[in-house]
């Protein structure tokens, strides 16, 4: 019975490893650093192209500031290379990205009183990155990919009762979107 067994694992084994890749599920390696989670899927569309969908969440506090939310990050993927056709090789994305996160600011003053101000950052941008993806043994991907990026919002501030928006600064303009993936392709 164990034989039976093992040879039937063997058998889906080759048969799944000799099927062609369509799809990567990928995570972020660096994103535990600032404790969010950030995921991506991967689906060929054409020998040359594909549609990956990236979403992350956080939670993470900085002082006595508790920040958590989500965004999401749809793109589009040209691969650059005719041998080696999607999912492998030099790609070039454009992309976009819609952000909501939550700023939470808990005061406690002298007297006792204790006062929570929230803010709402909600951004909405785009860009495109320039990466190489590696598939080895047709099984595993490594993901490194680099380019600017754009954001525009703004952050909405309730604190007693009052609400007020303010311009959000730093999450807004221009920057750098980088990542390092590692994921499965199926």
């Amino acid at each position: 019975m164990q034989k039976l067994l093992l040879a039937a694992a063997l058998l889906v084994a080759t048969a799944t490893g000799a099927q062609a890749q369509n799809n990567v599920l990928k995570v972020n390696i660096f994103s535990p650093l600032v404790k969010t989670g950030s995921f991506f899927f991967e689906h060929k569309l054409t020998e040359s192209s594909s549609a990956q969908l990236g979403g992350l969440v956080t939670y993470w506090k900085v002082g006595d500031t508790k920040i958590s939310g989500f965004a999401l990050t749809p793109e589009y993927r040209m691969y650059l290379s005719e041998k080696k056709g999607a999912l492998r090789g030099f790609y070039v994305a454009p992309y976009l990205r819609y952000q909501n996160l939550t700023l939470t600011v808990e005061d406690v003053f002298d007297d006792g009183t204790n006062v929570t101000s929230k803010g709402k950052l909600n951004t909405y941008g785009g860009g495109v990155v320039a990466g190489y993806q590696l598939l080895l043994k047709d099984r595993f991907s490594l993901d490194f990919f680099l380019g600017p990026s754009y954001n525009g919002g703004d952050i909405k501030v309730e604190s007693l009762g009052h609400s007020e928006s303010f311009d959000a600064g730093p999450f807004t303009g221009f920057g750098l979107r980088s990542g390092l993936t590692f994921g499965v392709a199926f």
